[in-house]
């Protein structure tokens, strides 16, 4: 017999799922579309696994009516996506009408089935005629973001409520300039520096540029990706260790946004690459803490971190600059990705939060985890592992709002299995599969155990049916 309390959330909270225009889009040369840094990795060999593009990816240009309708079957109220920047200007500064033609109907297409439509900006999709001219190396395309951003709210922001700016700004830095994994497959830590910081002021001058034309009642965020760093022993040596992962991995976008500029332990720790200093101009801090309405929290995982015995060799961890400590290896159970599951770190991080940014209210714009998906002999997508990570992890949310944390609501990652970046297709985190050969959409057990949450705006005490069901 399952055990059917539950713990209950506040009455106006937030519940939804999130996607990224690359990742599901497709029509990549359709209605003026222009390519983005990711059109040029992913035909780059060798960039992706098993040359995988997001020319098709789950075809969403296309088929967004039908997306729509299964969100709506679902009972999901908000929809958390992104904008292609290189759709609605192909060259990084023109307004393609057709491109953001596509975002209207969209939007008129959720709002018809009763769901608010959330907008992210950018999620690392830079148009690549703006790479060509230097990407976020040059502090221009920080002010061509601002433009776009004022562009985009000019056509939707009549039916929009919440915008956010940038999506974890600290993959598109440090992954795409830093250790090149990601676009456009730069390697150059002092350049990852500097593209951060172009990130962050590409988020003060867009969010001015949205202020100046906001609307009533109409919030404006930024969207981060924390990491909580771990350590076996608490000596010194660990809390140094943890201390520059912690510094790199959060601290250097959180507290420039808050007004606190970058930590002097962060500049100290990269002050021989001798790259983000130079780059800070007059003003610049200043218009990078124009004031956020809320702040999103992506969290899949913490990291664990320990000392090495020579404090200026170089770490593993790929973040840029850093040395004296390394990443170990995550501790089981690991989702298909990898990634430590340790649902009590989320609580950690989210009562962090509220000590080290009072007052300003924390959204879960991202959680979720990929495993692989048994599908029955009558097609039932059964995926308990994910149902069970959505649980944990919701009850260590809820765990943070009892202790304090003003976490307003929670977006599951992600409504479609999509393109997983430079994994290709090989890693499904969606609530409903995608067969990416036919394009065939399934509702999974996650999709519906999360959907039974959002209609009682409540988690179970205890495992959810769906993991005790014979």
């Amino acid at each position: 017999m399952t055990n059917k309390k539950a713990l209950g959330f506040p009455s106006d909270f937030v519940w939804g799922a999130a996607t990224a225009s690359y990742q599901i889009e497709g029509g990549a040369k359709e209605d003026g579309r222009g390519p983005s840094i990711w059109d040029t990795f992913t035909a780059t060999e060798g960039k992706v696994l098993g040359g995988d593009t997001g020319d098709v990816a789950c075809d969403h240009f296309h088929r967004y009516p039908e997306d729509v309708a299964l969100m709506a079957e679902l009972g999901l109220p908000t929809y958390r996506f992104s904008v292609s920047w290189s759709r609605v200007m192909p060259d990084g500064r023109t307004v393609n009408p057709q491109g953001m033609e596509f975002y209207d109907r969209l939007v008129d297409e959720l709002l018809d089935h009763g769901i608010t439509p959330m907008i992210t900006l950018f999620h690392w999709d830079l148009p690549q005629a703006l790479e060509d001219e230097g990407g976020w190396r040059v502090r221009d395309t920080a002010a061509r973001f601002a433009d776009y951003a004022a562009a985009v709210h000019g056509a939707l922001g009549d039916r929009v409520p919440d915008w956010t700016t940038l999506n974890e700004p600290f993959c598109s830095a440090f992954l795409g300039y830093g250790t090149g994994v990601h676009a456009p497959g730069v390697a150059e830590p002092g350049t990852a520096l500097v593209a951060a910081h172009h990130h962050l002021l590409a988020h003060g001058l867009g969010m001015r540029a949205l202020r100046a034309a906001a609307r009533p009642g109409q919030r404006f965020s930024l969207v981060l990706n924390f990491a909580p760093a771990l350590t076996d022993v608490d000596d010194e040596a660990h809390r140094e260790a943890a201390r520059k992962f912690d510094g790199m991995q959060n601290r250097i976008f959180l507290d420039p946004v808050l007004g606190r500029g970058y930590p002097e332990d962060v500049l100290a720790d990269v002050a021989h690459l001798g790259a983000l200093e130079p780059a800070i101009r007059d003003g610049d801090l200043e218009t990078i803490t124009t004031p956020l309405d809320w702040l999103g929290v992506n969290y899949y995982a913490p990291v664990r971190v320990a000392p090495l015995a020579d404090l200026e060799a170089p770490s593993n961890s790929g973040l840029p600059g850093l040395r004296g400590f390394d990443v170990l290896p995550p501790r089981g159970p690991l989702t298909s990705f990898g990634w430590e599951q340790t649902p009590s770190s989320l609580t950690d991080l989210l009562l962090w939060l509220r000590r080290h940014c009072p007052g300003l209210p924390l959204m879960i714009a991202e959680n979720g985890a990929a495993f692989a998906d048994t599908i029955d002999s009558d097609g039932r997508i059964r995926d308990r592992d994910r149902v069970r990570y959505f649980a944990d992890h919701l009850r260590a949310v809820h765990a943070a709002i009892e202790q304090g944390a003003d976490v307003r609501g929670y977006l599951a990652w992600s409504l479609l299995d999509n393109f997983e970046w430079a994994l290709g297709y090989s890693q499904r985190f969606g609530l409903i599969h995608v067969d990416f050969d036919t394009l065939q959409r399934t509702v999974k057990d996650s999709a519906r155990f999360f959907s039974g949450v959002a209609a009682s705006n409540a988690v179970p005490v205890d495992d959810p049916a769906e993991l005790t069901a014979d």
